[in-house]
Formats: structure tokens, C-alpha cells, sequence
């Protein structure tokens, strides 16, 4: 749910007057001069929306275009001035990450025509453009503006489904990172040689996490329209989400986990990742850590999720058990909250969360397959060690008196009998609930009974509604 934000108009109808004046009649001076006068006294109260005041922009100009022998040199500032606004004002809000992107590729997610990128970068760098060219362009910009801003915000629900550029595939990349690493890996003094290739790489890391994230907003409608309280967390759940399309790629197998099954060999002696993969993945995961401080929590939680679905899922005569995968994620997850320094609380913390979900996957009547149930008791033996606190909490939680069978006997009907014939035999002083139960009738000793529909009648969800005859 969007925060609410503090808009000059009063209500949507007369944000409507202003757009039909400015779109319905574009031949109209008056209306024209009307909707200036309207926005202007709006930018007077308080900041506009971004695309109101580029709208405001480039009608002005219009208008002096229309009604005045301004000289052409003028115009053409003019309208550069209003574009250039206009195309800055919406890149700039979505220059996400360390690096920054061009102002063509983020207009490619926004759906913003190509040519006004290109006219934007001759405004300001080149000669300026013909008048004639400027004012086909400012025509295009409040077309885009109309479609893109205006009517969906006066109209939520026609407004079409935002089409998102699909995202550069990220496994090309990882695997050239990959690539890149295998080789420094196994000969050190070639790190000098692949400096800059691995900044490049790390670079192209952090440029697809930015498009992610570019490209959450705009699915989510969120173009830097406006500059209202609460923008920036919103900012941080669209990089979050980028963050998780980031980590499930990481933990498919070819990234964290080797594709090659032979390549999987655990230590006995510690419960760590294999040795090679923890060499080549953890410079790629500080780096990314450094840059966004929330990535090993995201990491860690999707690591987690795709373990406890691997393990509910995979039954023990699938063909798509993997028990390598399970034990090397476990140990993936064990190291990362061991080593990332998980900043959302203290570490005894961390891992009671982290032992409270794994142990939904142990819960009594589940039956995950036997090297499911081998692979989380021994992370949870290792998230244990050396924390008593924990190893205390995962006993409590593990411990069967604390929870009940899940499978019904003759014997559990026996004691809700006695507990019901207790309950019934409870002597009370309100007259009117002792009417309820006689006017609902004999309780069946087998359990409880349904009532029928003279007893009870429809009510809101909340209110109680029990008719009793007076």
C-alpha cells in the first residue's frame, strides 16, 4: 500500500478540468492560458509531480510560441530548456547503484521514445535543433505525458498493464565471472592480468541489479513521478526485489552449487561450501555486500526458501532428488550466517530465526526424505555449536511434548469427552448463556455438534450475533 502524499488539487475531478483544458481543445488559447494559470498557482503550494511540471513547461512555451513573434533563437531555448527537464527529470530518479547508466537504456525501460534521448543529448551537448524539429518534439512529449501520467492517474483502473523490457539474462554474466575466477583461482598471479576484467564484470553485476531495479518500478508504476514522503522506502523494496531475482540465481545450480556433481565434495572436518566454489563465489558476494548492505539477509532467507521447498517437494523415489545440492546449500546457508555479518540483529538472534524455519520442515507428521532430514539436522547441529542459547531454543522447539500428534486415536475422543462433560457441568450464574446451550440442545459426547440455522443468523465479520429469546 502507497503512503499518502500531499497533491496541490483538492479532489481528481479538478485535476480532470485541468487535463481536459490543456488535451481536449488544442487549438484553444484560452483553455491553455487557463491551465498555465491553474499549475503555476499549484506550484506556488507545494512541489509538483514531475511530469505536471514538465507539462507545464513545455504548454508555456507552446503558448508563446502560439501567441507572440518571439525570435526563433528564443523558441528553440526554449523548448530544449523544457525537454531536456522533462527527459533528466525522469532518468535521474532511477539511476540506481554505484554506476551510472545511460540516460538511453533507462528510457528504453520507461518506454520513452529514443529520439527525444537523442535530441536531448544534441540540446546540450551539439547545436541546437530546428524550431520545427522542437516542436514535433514537445507535441510527442505531451502525447507520452498524457498516456503515461495523466490519464492513469486520473483513471487507475483503464490504465494499461506497464510492459517491462525483459531483463538482460544474468547467467552470461555469472559465468564469466565464474570463468574469470577459475583461472585466478588456480593461479594467483594472474589476478594482476584479470584486474580489469574482473572490474568489469563486477561492474556489469551491479548494472543488472540497477535495470532489476528500474524495472520493478515500472511494473509497479513508479517512474519518479513523485517526491512524497516515503520514496525512498519504496525505493528499497523495488532493490530488494532485485536482490532476489539476483539470489535465486546465485543458489541455481551452476552458481553457488556446481553443476557438476563431482565437483560437491564436502569437508568432513567443517561445515563449509566446497573449498574451490567458496574460493571463486565469496570476492563476488563482498562485493555485492558492500554495496548493498541488505544482500546477505536477502540472500540468506532465499537460500532458506529454496531449501525447505526442495525438502517438502522431493520425495525419496524422485528422479529430481539432489542430495548433493540439499547438503552444499546447507552449508551455503550456514556460511553466510556464520561469515556475511547478517546486520538485522545480534548473531544468537539470527540463527534462532534460522533454526525456528528449518525446524517447520522437521515438524512432527512431516516426512521429508531421508537425506532431507540428515542435511537440516546437521545444519542445525552446526548453527548450535558454541551457542547455547540456541542449542537450548532448538531443543524447546524440537521437543515433542510441546506439540501434539497430528494423528487422531480413540483414546484423544476419550479425553475431549471428559474435558467437554467437565466444561458442560461448570455451574454459572448468567442466566442467558444457560438458555443458549439449552436452546442449542443435548451436546453430542463424541465431539462437538454443528448448530443448525435457527440458532445463529448472518452478521458483519467481527460482530458477534448469538440470538437469545428473552
Amino acid at each position: 500500500m502507497k503512503l499518502p502524499r500531499r497533491v496541490p488539487w483538492a479532489s481528481i475531478a479538478e485535476l480532470d478540468e485541468v487535463c481536459a483544458a490543456i488535451y481536449a481543445d488544442e487549438s484553444s488559447l484560452d483553455s491553455k492560458t487557463f491551465a498555465i494559470n491553474r499549475l503555476t498557482a499549484w506550484k506556488a503550494i507545494t512541489s509538483l509531480p514531475h511530469a505536471v511540471d514538465s507539462t507545464l513547461s513545455i504548454l508555456a512555451v507552446i503558448v508563446q510560441d502560439d501567441c507572440s513573434n518571439t525570435s526563433g533563437l528564443v523558441l528553440r531555448q526554449s523548448y530544449s530548456a523544457a525537454i531536456i527537464r522533462m527527459v533528466n527529470g525522469l532518468v535521474d530518479p532511477l539511476q540506481f547503484g554505484v554506476y551510472a547508466r545511460s540516460i538511453a537504456a533507462i528510457a528504453v525501460q520507461l518506454g520513452l521514445p529514443a529520439w527525444l534521448v537523442e535530441l536531448r543529448h544534441a540540446a546540450t551537448h551539439e547545436d541546437l535543433p530546428s524550431l520545427e524539429v522542437l516542436r514535433r518534439a514537445a507535441q510527442q512529449s505531451m502525447t507520452w505525458l498524457l498516456h503515461n501520467y495523466w490519464l492513469p492517474t486520473l483513471d487507475p483502473s483503464s490504465a494499461p498493464q506497464a510492459e517491462v523490457t525483459p531483463l538482460r539474462p544474468l547467467e552470461p554474466i555469472l559465468k564469466e565471472y565464474k570463468n574469470i575466477f577459475k583461472l585466478v583461482t588456480r593461479d594467483t598471479s594472474l589476478s594482476k592480468h584479470y584486474k580489469q576484467a574482473t572490474a568489469n564484470v563486477f561492474k556489469d553485476v551491479e548494472k543488472w541489479i540497477a535495470e532489476a531495479t528500474v524495472a520493478a518500478n515500472v511494473v509497479n508504476g513508479e517512474m519518479g513521478w513523485e517526491q512524497a514522503d516515503g520514496q525512498e522506502s519504496r525505493r528499497s523494496a523495488r532493490e530488494k526485489w532485485a536482490l532476489e531475482m539476483f539470489s535465486d540465481a546465485l543458489i541455481d545450480k551452476g552458481g553457488l552449487i556446481p553443476l557438476s556433481k563431482k565437483k560437491r565434495v564436502l569437508s568432513e572436518n567443517s561445515f563449509t561450501p566446497p573449498d574451490a566454489s567458496l574460493k571463486i563465489w565469496s570476492p563476488l558476494l563482498t562485493n555485492v555486500q558492500a554495496l548493498h548492505p541488505e544482500f546477505s539477509s536477502v540472500l540468506l532467507s532465499r537460500a532458506i526458501f529454496r531449501l525447505k521447498a526442495m525438502s517438502t517437494n522431493v520425495s525419496e523415489s524422485s528422479t529430481s532428488s539432489d542430495p548433493s545440492y540439499d547438503a552444499t546449500l546447507a552449508r551455503w546457508i550456514f556460511w553466510l550466517v556464520d561469515k556475511m555479518g547478517i546486520d538485522e540483529g545480534s548473531e544468537e538472534d539470527i540463527r534462532i530465526e534460522v533454526v525456528s524455519s528449518i525446524l517447520t520442515v522437521l515438524a512432527p507428521g512431516s516426512q521429508p526424505p531421508t537425506h532431507t532430514e540428515t542435511n537440516l539436522d546437521n545444519l542445525l547441529s552446526a548453527l548450535c555449536a558454541g551457542y547455547p542459547t540456541v542449542k537450548s531454543a532448538c531443543t524447546a522447539l524440537r521437543s515433542p511434548k510441546l506439540i501434539s500428534s497430528l494423528v487422531w486415536n480413540p483414546e484423544d475422543i476419550s479425553v475431549m469427552k471428559d474435558r467437554l462433560d467437565a466444561l458442560i457441568s461448570l455451574p454459572t450464574e448468567d442466566d442467558q448463556e444457560m438458555h443458549v446451550i439449552e436452546e442449542i440442545g443435548p451436546l453430542s459426547s463424541a465431539g462437538w455438534k454443528l448448530l443448525d440455522s435457527s440458532c445463529w443468523k448472518p452478521c458483519p465479520i467481527g460482530v458477534s450475533c448469538v440470538p437469545v429469546s428473552q
